[in-house]
């Protein structure tokens, strides 16, 4: 079964720091495209960073130089690397990839930053 587990959301001060990892199982090919997506209470899901097969990457204006993406090939993980966490980065963060037609979605990680 295709999965996306996201890990590593937390509770954390603003100007702190966390890592989320995005790890696929082994029915999903490594190196996909693959974003990471953010969804605050009452507002729309936004693509906040993404990375593609041949490593390019792209963020949202919000999170530039506070954030990176990266993955690691042999663990098919894609991480998220957020530093200077405002309150504004609270949310549920989900991952995204897709193969074959198919989209799958990660069952998200809750990040509340605390100001």
């Amino acid at each position: 079964q295709a999965q996306l587990v996201e890990s590593g959301g937390g509770l954390v001060q603003a100007g702190g720091s966390l890592r989320l990892s995005c790890a696929a199982s082994r029915s999903i090919p490594s190196m996909l495209t693959t974003g990471w997506y953010r969804q605050a209470p009452g507002k729309e899901r936004e693509l906040v960073a993404r990375i593609t097969s041949g490593g390019s990457t792209d963020y949202a204006d919000s999170v530039k130089g506070r954030f990176t993406i990266s993955r690691d090939m042999a663990k098919n993980t894609v991480y998220l690397r957020m530093n200077s966490l405002k309150s504004e980065d609270t949310a549920v963060y989900y991952c995204k990839t897709g193969f074959g037609g198919r989209v799958v979605w990660g069952q998200g990680t809750q990040v509340t930053v605390s100001s």
